[in-house]
C-alpha cells in the first residue's frame, strides 16, 4: 500500500488515546486520520477473530461512532484514512480516540482491543504529517496522551520574572523529587518484568490464546484436588490420571494431570488449549483453563457427573453395580446432541473444524444426561479452500473412517462416519470394537450391514430397552447411522443434514449403497484382518476422557508407511 511505512506499527490503548498539538493558529484544519489493522489477522488462527471498534472525537465532538478499521479498509493489514475538519479556536487542537466498549476484549489476548492509530497528519493549508507510533507491541495504559507539535511562528515566550530569571528553589526541588520518582518507578517495572517471565513457563504459543481460558497456578490446582488425593482421582489412562476438585468460589471442576512431557503431549496439549478455547457450544466440553508448572501439564475442565458414554453404555454389560440406565428418550437425546455439536465444528463456527477421534469415550454426560464432545488433542482446522487436509493418520481404531484410515485422505466426512458408528452403539448398547467376531461379521457395523441385508435391523437394537423403545425413531438413527458409515465419503451426508433426519425435518433415504458394494473384497479382508491383529490393545476407558489421548491404547498416531498401509495393496 502507498506510504507502507506509516502503517508497519501502530500505537493502541486499551481505553483512549489522546492527542494535542497546540500553538496552532486559528481557524479551519483537515485532519487525516491513518490506521491499518496489524493486531489481527485473516487466517484460521486465534488472531483471525479479534474485533475492535472505537470512537472517535475531534475538539472534544463525536465524529465517528464504531469506527472499526478492519471493516472500514476492507480487511486487515489494509490502509484507510479518515478525513475530519476541524475549528481551532484557541491555538490547540485535541484529537481523542475511545474505546466504544465494543468488539473482543481478549483475542487474540488481553489488551489489544482498545484504539490503534498508526499516523496522524494535519493540513491548514500546508501539511504537516506526525508519525505517532513508535512500537507496535502493547502498551499497558489506560490513557495515552502525546504532544505532536508546535508551530514555532506562533508562539509566544512567557515574560521574564521580576527577580532577573530562573527557577525558584521550590521549583528545583519539585523537579529533581519528580524525575527521581520517575526513574525509580521506571526500574521497578523492569525489575518485576524481568522476574514475571523468568518465573513463567507458559509457551509462547499460550499466550496469544483467548484470555477466557484461565492459567491456574499449581497451588490452585492442588488446593482444589486435596493435593491429588487419591480419594479425589475418577479415572486413569494412559496419559495420566483425571481427578475432581472443587475451586475456591465452589466450582466443580476435572483436573486431568498429563503424565508425561513428550514432544506429542506439548503439541496436543497445547492443540487442546487453543481448538476449545476458540468455541463455545452447549454440546461441547468446557475448558475453564490450564496449568503449566514445574513438570506439570494440567487440564481443568468443567466437571461431568456421569462420566463417559461408553461408561454407561457398555460397562454395565460387564459390572451391574455401575450401570447407568439410559432410557431409549435419553438416548435419542444424546444422539442428536453429539450430531448439533459436529454441526457446530463442521459448519456453524468460525473455525471449522475435524475432530478425528468422535468415539463413545469422548462423549460425556453432565448430571442431566446430556452430551458433551471432549478430546480436541487430535482436531485438525478444516481449511475451506482445501478439498481434503493430508496428513498423518490419528483416531481409534473401529471409528476411522477406510478413506482416511488407507490414504490419509481428511474432510469433515471422516467425523461424519465415526458418528455413525457412535450412532449404532447408542441403539445397540454394544460397542463397534468390543463385538465378538463371527464368520458372518467381526464388528457392530458389518453385523448392521448384515441385517440390512437381512431387512431385520430392529434386530441391533439393545436389548434392555424394553418396551420403553420407539421402533420409529430406532429405525431412524440405524438407517442414519448406515449413512454416515457409507464407504464412500461423498455419500456420507453433511451433519446438518443428519440433525435434520434425526429430528423428524428430513426424510431418510432409503436406497443406502452397501459397504460390500463400494470396498474391493481384498480391502475387506485386509480390514478384518487389522482388526483382529489390534483386538488385545482395546480396553474399556475407565476414564471420562477429558480432553487429549496421549498415550492410550484405543487411540492411534501412525506414519503413512505403515504395515497395514502398505499392506493393504
Amino acid at each position: 500500500m502507498e506510504n507502507d511505512e506509516l502503517y508497519r506499527d501502530a500505537r493502541v490503548s486499551p481505553v483512549s488515546l489522546t492527542y494535542y498539538a497546540f500553538c496552532l493558529g486559528n481557524g479551519n484544519y483537515t485532519v487525516n486520520l491513518h490506521f491499518a489493522e496489524i493486531m489481527f489477522t485473516d487466517d484460521k488462527t486465534y488472531s483471525s477473530l479479534g474485533t475492535r471498534v472505537f470512537d472517535i472525537y475531534i475538539q472534544r465532538k463525536l465524529v465517528l461512532k464504531d469506527f472499526n478499521i478492519a471493516k472500514e479498509a476492507g480487511g486487515v493489514g489494509k490502509a484507510v484514512i479518515k478525513n475530519f475538519t476541524a475549528v481551532v479556536n484557541a491555538k490547540a487542537l485535541e484529537i481523542r480516540l475511545y474505546w466504544a466498549g465494543k468488539g473482543t476484549t481478549t483475542i487474540p489476548f488481553g489488551s489489544v482491543y482498545g484504539p490503534l492509530i498508526s499516523a496522524i497528519s494535519v493540513d491548514p493549508g500546508g501539511l504537516y504529517l506526525f508519525k505517532v507510533s513508535y512500537s507496535c507491541h502493547l502498551l499497558h495504559y489506560l490513557i495515552l496522551s502525546k504532544v505532536l507539535t508546535c508551530n514555532k511562528a506562533d508562539f509566544v515566550p512567557p515574560p521574564p520574572s521580576v527577580n532577573g530569571g530562573g527557577l525558584s528553589v521550590g521549583a528545583i526541588v519539585a523537579i529533581v523529587v519528580a524525575g527521581a520518582i520517575i526513574i525509580i518507578l521506571i526500574f521497578g517495572i523492569l525489575w518485576w518484568k524481568h522476574c514475571f517471565e523468568q518465573k513463567s513457563s507458559v509457551p509462547k504459543e499460550l499466550k496469544d490464546i483467548n484470555s477466557q481460558t484461565t492459567i491456574f497456578t499449581l497451588r490452585q490446582i492442588r488446593a482444589a484436588t486435596n493435593n491429588f488425593d487419591r480419594a479425589f482421582k475418577i479415572g486413569q489412562g494412559g496419559f495420566g490420571p483425571v481427578y475432581k476438585g472443587v475451586l475456591s468460589d465452589g466450582t466443580r471442576i476435572a483436573v486431568k494431570q498429563l503424565s508425561d512431557k513428550s514432544v506429542q503431549g506439548n503439541r496436543e496439549f497445547i492443540n487442546e488449549i487453543g481448538m476449545i478455547s476458540a468455541l463455545r457450544h452447549p454440546y461441547l466440553v468446557k475448558l475453564y483453563g490450564f496449568c503449566m508448572e514445574e513438570d506439570q501439564l494440567l487440564l481443568v475442565y468443567e466437571y461431568m457427573e456421569n462420566n463417559s458414554l461408553a461408561h454407561a453404555l457398555f460397562d454395565g454389560n460387564y459390572d451391574r453395580k455401575t450401570e447407568l440406565r439410559l432410557h431409549w428418550q435419553t438416548r435419542q437425546r444424546i444422539c442428536v446432541g453429539i450430531a448439533k455439536g459436529l454441526a457446530y465444528l463442521h459448519g456453524e463456527s468460525r473455525l471449522k473444524i475435524v475432530h478425528r477421534d468422535i468415539k463413545a469415550t469422548n462423549v460425556l454426560l453432565d448430571k442431566d444426561l446430556n452430551p458433551k464432545i471432549s478430546d480436541f488433542g487430535l482436531a485438525k482446522l478444516d481449511e475451506q479452500n482445501k478439498t481434503h487436509i493430508s496428513t498423518r493418520i490419528a483416531g481409534t481404531y473401529g471409528y476411522i473412517a477406510p478413506e482416511y484410515a488407507m490414504h490419509g485422505y481428511l474432510t469433515d466426512k471422516a467425523d461424519v462416519y465415526s458418528f455413525g458408528i457412535v450412532a449404532l452403539e447408542i441403539v445397540s448398547g454394544k460397542s463397534n470394537t468390543l463385538t465378538n467376531p463371527t464368520d458372518e461379521f467381526f464388528s457392530l457395523l458389518d453385523w448392521a450391514n448384515l441385517l440390512k441385508e437381512k431387512g431385520n435391523l430392529l434386530e441391533l437394537v439393545d436389548g434392555r430397552l424394553g418396551e420403553d423403545l420407539n421402533k420409529e425413531e430406532a429405525l431412524v438413527m440405524i438407517k442414519v447411522a448406515l449413512l454416515c458409515t457409507n464407504a464412500s465419503p461423498v455419500l456420507r451426508p453433511t451433519m446438518a443434514s443428519v440433525v435434520s433426519m434425526l429430528e423428524g425435518s428430513t426424510v431418510v433415504p432409503d436406497v443406502m449403497p452397501g459397504t460390500n458394494d463400494l470396498l474391493d473384497e481384498k480391502k475387506f479382508e485386509m480390514m478384518r484382518q487389522h482388526y483382529q491383529q489390534h483386538r488385545g490393545e482395546r480396553e474399556i476407558s475407565e476414564t471420562p476422557s477429558y480432553g487429549i489421548s496421549v498415550g492410550e491404547t484405543s487411540a492411534i498416531v501412525t506414519d503413512t508407511d505403515s504395515s497395514f498401509l502398505n499392506a493393504r495393496d
